[in-house]
């Protein structure tokens, strides 16, 4: 079985799990990419599953914007980087504003599909997008303390580099702001430097 069929075989998978009572399905999953790269983001807002794409509205814009300065548009990433989550499937709104975070409990039944995907790609590396997906990683008390910088790590018994991006969306300030502003760019140049995204670029 090629590496492209096992992926879908475990995208299959994942359409079928159901481990989650509070999250809405369907789970939202991309193509079915091999890839040395691996970009983790938090869990899908209310537009992705209808769009059955990950980081399909706003803040998925202002991420491929991000990309784009540094060689790869929207189409492009999407065809050459594969794109995974904490939560796959939509957390639904939260009663004050915005999405509700998933639970720990959420959390941990998720992760098997995210090192699924780890032990399937072997990637050399890893961008977690936004605090929720960096802190599965490392510790993470303020994000300047991580953003800006490559880290050597082991995640799911696989070493790899890890270069963690703030989360894109338009209620945060972080990314455009100093020093938010300044640590973005200098994660962007990291990765534009990294063997990785050369390879694709």
């Amino acid at each position: 079985m090629s590496l492209k069929q096992k992926i879908l075989q475990h995208q299959q998978a994942l359409a079928g799990c159901t481990a989650c009572p509070d999250m809405i399905p369907p789970s939202v999953v991309c193509g079915p990419v091999v890839s040395k790269i691996l970009l983790v983001g938090q869990a899908p807002g209310v537009k992705e599953p209808e769009l059955k794409r990950p980081f399909a509205w706003t803040a998925g814009k202002t991420l491929f914007n991000w990309f784009a300065s540094i060689g790869l548009e929207e189409d492009a990433f999407r065809q050459k980087v594969y794109m995974s989550a904490v939560c796959r499937c939509f957390p639904g709104k939260n009663p004050k504003g915005g999405d509700r975070v998933p639970s720990e409990e959420e959390i941990k039944r998720c992760s098997k599909w995210v090192n699924g995907e780890i032990e399937l790609l072997k990637p050399q590396l890893l961008i977690p997008v936004g605090k929720l997906a960096i802190v599965q990683y490392m510790s993470c008390d303020k994000l300047v303390e991580v953003i800006g910088k490559q880290h050597r790590l082991e995640i799911a018994g696989r070493k790899m580099d890890v270069i963690p991006l703030p989360h894109p969306s338009g209620a945060s300030t972080w990314h455009r702001m100093e020093p938010g502003k300044t640590l973005l760019q200098d994660a962007l140049q990291l990765i534009a430097q990294h063997p990785a995204w050369k390879k694709i670029v």
